[in-house]
């Protein structure tokens, strides 16, 4: 089987669910955001927006607004001291492909410098509501956007466990 840094970082990477409250450094945070612009794109569009939050303020309110949407008092971001989003154009019918790019663009990066990631979801019914569209206006984004997911982002508390075995029928080849 072949092996090389990238592959092997496909297959240890695992969603973190469980952070250190210390917050990560510049060059760590650049990292994974420049790992998100050069997810593939429909026609090159570059269309996603990416806002990373580390203003704790904004961070508990986006706690609270997806743990309403999922119906929880927990914390659906699990302490992560940052805060990834991810944000497509309402009009374009590949935003969600080009999103998934991105985020996982994003998760690859983070664990190649040592960070703990995990994709979150509910973020679509969040910045749906008045509460969600006077937050993208307060970060600076254009109207017409709307969410698709986002990362919890950080140190990791505790090692990864081991990754499940895959299905024996997960891929074929026709020939």
């Amino acid at each position: 089987m072949l092996k090389n840094k990238v592959l092997e970082a496909l297959e240890t990477r695992r969603s973190v669910r469980s952070y250190k409250p210390d917050q990560i450094t510049e060059d760590e945070l650049q990292a994974v955001l420049r790992a998100g612009t050069f997810a593939p794109t429909a026609r090159g569009q570059q269309s996603p927006f990416i806002v990373a939050v580390q203003n704790a303020a904004m961070c508990d309110q986006l706690r609270r607004m997806n743990a309403e949407v999922m119906g929880v008092t927990t914390d659906p971001y699990y302490g992560a001291p940052t805060i990834v989003l991810v944000f497509v154009p309402e009009d374009n019918a590949n935003g969600t492909q080009d999103a998934s790019c991105v985020l996982e663009n994003m998760m690859l990066a983070a664990h190649a410098v040592g960070l703990g990631s995990c994709w979150i979801n509910r973020e679509a019914e969040m910045f749906a509501t008045d509460e969600g569209r006077d937050l993208m206006r307060r970060m600076g984004l254009p109207e017409g956007l709307r969410g698709v997911g986002a990362l919890s982002l950080g140190y990791p508390a505790a090692a990864p466990s081991a990754p499940k075995p895959r299905k024996d029928d997960y891929a074929r080849i026709i020939r």
